[in-house]
Formats: structure tokens, sequence, C-alpha cells
């Protein structure tokens, strides 16, 4: 998973017409930790998604912005606009990430 450093290649990224996932992060966090143990497999079977990461604590604007209250989360962008918000409470297992996204389908 690609992370996204300037706030430029944020904006590039999720006003594309391809639907991309941001993974809302931070180094401290241990919940994302357990998360990148098991994404990968998820990330290539929803690969109709352009996968990213952002560093929460870096861009604590968009953190803002797109109501990221907690970590990890996963947000759904397409055309600039936010389309689904996976919160970090639900998001501390394999199942409930991919029920969120066979609920984006």
């Amino acid at each position: 998973m690609e992370q996204v450093t300037t706030l430029e290649q944020f904006n590039e990224l999720t006003s594309t017409d391809q639907a991309v996932v941001m993974k809302f992060f931070a180094g401290w966090c241990p919940d994302c930790t357990r998360m990148d143990m098991f994404i990968d497999p998820i990330i290539e079977e929803y690969n109709q998604y352009k996968w990213y990461s952002i560093n929460r604590d870096d861009f604590p604007e968009l953190a803002e912005k797109y109501q990221v209250m907690g970590i990890p989360s996963l947000l759904i962008f397409k055309n600039g606009e936010k389309l689904a918000h996976l919160h970090s409470a639900n998001a501390k297992s394999p199942a409930q990430v991919t029920e969120f996204l066979d609920a984006q389908a």
C-alpha cells in the first residue's frame, strides 16, 4: 500500500473516477499494526480499489475534515467525494473490513 506524503497527492488520488481506499493510520497505533498483518489478502481480493495509506498525525486537517476520530479508519473516495467510512471501532478484524467493502458493492 503506497503511502500518501503530500496534500497535493491526496487531492489528486481522491479526485479521480477510480474509487480509492485511504487507510488513515498513525505509527504509534497498535490497531493499525494489527490491520497491517491481515490487510494484504483483502487488498488483493478487492482490487477494484486503489489502496493508499496516510498518516493522520501528518495531516490533522484532513482527519478533521473527513471526521477521522479513531484509527485505523478506511475511507473510500471517488471524484473528490467521500463515499464510505469504516470507523476504527468496526475495523478490528478481516471480517469487519470485508463486510464493509461488500456493503459498498
